[in-house]
């Protein structure tokens, strides 16, 4: 690895990255190939990455995500200089902090205090700089006594909050963090996106591997998909998780059709229904789609409370049972918000022949704040509650948008808002009585 003074803002530069292991049947073969010198081979030659090239600039984040096997652990190892290319070049400008497998870097015997001191001291701060930030690593870590135990004692989720703790309190210019967040209770995750977030605002670049669609979309502006240590596509987030996503539901497609053997070939698509995004066998496929107010007029823009519904029409190719339809909202950032199936909602749709048609309506209260929504809508074949047989025949990603209206007598502060009933009682606890100037309040709130 080396520096870089030139290239403007970037403060990372793969070119043509790849890393190459062979791979030995059996332990003697290593000694033949020693003898060997290369005019014979005794293994087999695996890229875990090839032709690998893309750039970071200061204060990017960029998601890397892929099925396990693809490369992402390798590509953040060789960007922190633990491993090292077979082939290409990595160059890096600025303080980097790592957290990648879960525990390196800490040495079991030590407690948790004198694994930040070291740690801390080899990310380049000072005794006094340790000292000064010790309180809020412990506080952030929130791992109470533990902090003066040996961590080997820690549970796998005492180790991620340590780690991490310790990797933001140095003032990173570029962090790297592979999956350790997974191990985590959901609280500590929210608290460890909301400080990466706060981090990207003043300037960090983050390198960010996750298998949540969501946590990518969410904390990174940019992302890789890696495919067998194979680049397959890098740009926004958004388009690059769904990409990844219909990529592994074709293979799971492809997947059961091996295991069921009695469909046919894939269908081409014939009907031209608009979406950002389009997949499946093509068996089943959606004609039409409609979002209608609450009169049934085709509607587009909506009110708080206000009943929305989703119509589809979808036509079948082949003599086909157990079929489903499902949908989802997402926001503009491309985060999932709410969505159902009629397989989970116990709703049995009609057995089809080749050539007929159905149409299932949904119908849902707007919940939703204001502003921009898209909808993706699939079609499915399922009969396990598991789903372990399911077979997607057509999914269409932003195949409808629509938008809230505000209402400023309803502000809703979140993504969206879900009523509830609120009491208020005087008095405290189990003691408490109705008041007596207009004794109890109760409201739902929402009305």
């Amino acid at each position: 690895m080396s520096s870089d003074a030139a290239g403007g803002d970037a403060v990372i530069r793969i070119e043509n990255v790849g890393k190459f292991y062979a791979i030995y049947g059996k332990p003697q073969d290593r000694l033949k190939q020693a003898f060997w010198r290369g005019r014979r081979n005794f293994f087999t030659p695996f890229w875990a990455l090839r032709n690998v090239t893309f750039e970071v600039r200061r204060g990017e984040s960029v998601g890397v995500v892929g099925r396990n096997g693809s490369g992402k652990s390798t590509l953040l190892q060789i960007i922190a200089g633990t491993l090292a290319p077979t082939e290409g070049e990595v160059r890096v400008r600025g303080r980097l902090a790592a957290l990648l497998e879960l525990g390196s870097g800490f040495n079991p015997e030590f407690s948790g205090r004198e694994n930040v001191l070291l740690n801390a001291s080899i990310l380049g701060l000072s005794r006094r700089e340790i000292d000064a930030r010790f309180p809020d690593i412990a506080a952030f870590a929130d791992i109470g006594q533990y902090i003066d135990q040996p961590v080997k004692t820690y549970s796998s989720g005492m180790f991620a909050r340590l780690a991490f703790a310790v990797a933001v309190s140095v003032d990173p210019d570029i962090l790297l963090v592979d999956e350790i967040l997974a191990v985590g209770d959901i609280g500590f995750q929210q608290k460890c996106v909301a400080r990466m977030r706060g981090m990207r605002e003043r300037g960090l670049t983050l390198i960010y591997v996750s298998h949540s669609p969501d946590s990518v979309k969410s904390v990174c502006q940019k992302a890789l998909f890696l495919h067998a240590g194979q680049p397959m596509f890098f740009g926004p987030a958004d388009q690059t998780v769904d990409l990844y996503l219909s990529h592994v539901r074709e293979q799971s497609n492809r997947e059961a059709l091996e295991a069921q053997g009695e469909l046919s070939a894939p269908v081409a698509f014939q009907s031209n229904v608009p979406g950002q995004m389009r997949y499946g066998t093509g068996h089943v496929q959606i004609q039409r789609v409609e979002l209608r107010d609450a009169a049934g007029r085709p509607c587009r823009t909506f009110g708080f409370g206000e009943p929305i519904t989703l119509e589809a029409s979808f036509k079948s190719h082949i003599d086909t049972e157990n079929l489903s339809v499902s949908f989802l909202v997402r926001d503009t950032t491309g985060i999932d918000l709410m969505g159902t199936t009629t397989y989970d909602e116990h709703v049995r749709l009609p057995r089809l022949r080749p050539g007929e048609t159905a149409t299932v309506r949904f119908t849902f209260s707007n919940i939703l704040r204001r502003g921009s929504f898209g909808i993706s809508l699939a079609v499915h074949r399922v009969s396990q509650r598991d789903y372990s047989d399911n077979v997607l025949f057509d999914q269409v990603d932003g195949c409808m948008a629509f938008n809230i209206e505000p209402d400023f007598n309803r502000p809703i502060h979140y993504k969206f808002h879900n009523p509830c009933e609120i009491e208020c009682f005087m008095g405290e606890g189990d003691g408490a009585v109705p008041g007596s100037a207009g004794g109890l309040a109760r409201k739902m709130g929402g009305e």
